[in-house]
């Protein structure tokens, strides 16, 4: 699905705090998919889901691991539900801050949705910002940057320059740019997404 208040979100750690609109995003992508999967596959996410509420990490990454493994064996490697799999078990990764481990599941869910549904899909975009989060918060901006570019523009383009989405993106970018110390770039990320939240009513 990838800035960073949080509703239903349990035992956020203190290192993810400066990325509250994205956290957001990332919780929605434990919504379940309603299709090309069976019951136990959604059994499994749920659990994982429930799991990752009520702080029990470990038993939730067991559960989204089985739920991955499922996928590949029902659906294939590259199917866009193995990459919702891959995706979820990135974050309960991220979430406890096992970077090495989450990198190379979000790159991979990345590489599946960019094969499977095109370069400009909205869950490419989610998988970029997933991977920049990621990056920003081992200090890694010069990897971030390009990736929130990218989610940005696509964003802007397929949801429209107006969708809540993309004054989510902008704030997530602002962090970036301010720790980056480029802050008129960053004021000027603030401001548009204001804008937007304004035109919503947010």
């Amino acid at each position: 699905m990838v800035s960073p208040s949080n509703p239903g979100l349990a035992s956020v750690p203190t290192k993810f705090s400066l990325f509250p609109s994205a956290l957001v995003c990332l919780a929605l992508l434990f919504s379940t998919d309603l299709f090309a999967q069976s019951d136990e596959w959604k059994r499994l996410h749920q659990q994982a889901a429930t799991l990752r509420q009520q702080g029990d990490y470990q038993r939730a990454i067991e559960s989204a691991q089985k739920a991955l493994e499922l996928a590949e064996r029902e659906l294939g490697q590259e199917h866009p539900s193995v990459a919702e799999s891959l995706n979820n078990l990135g974050l309960l990764y991220n979430r406890q801050g096992q970077y090495a481990e989450a990198e190379p599941l979000h790159k991979r869910a990345l590489a599946i949705r960019e094969k499977a549904l095109g370069q400009e899909h909205p869950d490419v975009a989610t998988s970029l910002s997933n991977l920049a989060v990621l990056y920003q918060a081992q200090g890694q901006y010069a990897e971030a940057e390009p990736l929130y570019k990218r989610s940005l523009a696509i964003r802007e383009k397929v949801l429209g320059p107006n969708h809540p989405t993309v004054a989510s993106t902008l704030e997530n970018y602002a962090k970036l740019l301010r720790a980056m110390e480029r802050e008129a770039e960053a004021n000027e990320m603030e401001s548009r997404a204001k804008k937007i939240r304004a035109k919503k009513g947010d």
